[in-house]
């Protein structure tokens, strides 16, 4: 059997599985993605100077989308969720996931705040600090986890995300495909699918061989991941949005 892209222990601690793979942007117009026609979004990420979210494992996101409500996400990364506090394993817009790379994996919690169409944009236009859409619970569990006062996250960002769902041949699921693009015209290019964790072994092993079929291969280098390439590549605003 070809070796899959994926091989972290899929097991069924968690009920979902995201597999990611970065490729290159090349790779998403062979496989004949639509990012035109796709979902598009800006993309943020709030931390401070130092990084200090970063350092305690919490991600915080803010995303608008065109033509759709927006949403603020505060993540766990990584989480033991036997370990998670009761409120939050109860919390109704938490969520637990594997998400695996070719190289790494890492399970992640989620507390989602869906947001109203334009209301990322109207805070941006009026200079003022994306952490205050974060509700009372996100606030809540970044206090948990960092304790770091909201005045003084800065934004990292906007990044202009393209988004499709594209059919590959010899593959029962569809993919996501992503195209992450930064100021200085440098691209992410990222292929995924959920699954339950239940059906990981397989459809990762299904995955990898419509993607080898096609002429793509995970990258020999240590693959980074979306937030990380963000934080890496944005000197924080001294002043928000």
């Amino acid at each position: 059997m070809t070796k899959g892209f994926w091989q972290p222990p899929l097991t069924g601690q968690v009920p979902k599985v995201e597999l990611k793979v970065a490729v290159s942007n090349n790779d998403l117009y062979a496989l004949g993605a639509d990012l035109s026609g796709g979902l598009s979004r800006k993309v943020y990420f709030l931390d401070t100077v130092d990084r200090a979210l970063q350092r305690h494992g919490v991600i915080v996101r803010i995303r608008s989308t065109k033509g759709r409500g927006g949403d603020a996400v505060v993540k766990l990364r990584p989480v033991l969720p036997k370990a998670l506090p009761g409120w939050l394993r109860n919390d109704d817009g938490f969520a637990v996931e594997i998400d695996a790379l070719p190289d790494n994996y890492a399970c992640t919690g989620a507390l989602k705040r869906t947001l109203g169409r334009h209301e990322v944009e109207r805070t941006v236009a009026a200079r003022k600090p994306l952490a205050r859409l974060l509700s009372g619970r996100q606030r809540r569990l970044l206090t948990a986890y960092a304790n770091v006062p909201l005045d003084s996250l800065r934004t990292f960002g906007p990044v202009e995300v393209r988004r499709c769902r594209l059919t590959v041949a010899a593959c029962d699921h569809p993919l996501v495909a992503e195209q992450w693009t930064f100021p200085d015209g440098s691209i992410i290019a990222e292929l995924s699918t959920r699954c339950p964790s239940s059906k990981a072994a397989v459809v990762a092993d299904e995955t990898s061989s419509a993607l080898r079929a096609h002429g793509i291969m995970p990258d020999d280098e240590p693959q980074v991941t979306k937030t990380e390439a963000t934080l890496r590549h944005f000197r924080p605003r001294s002043v928000n949005p």
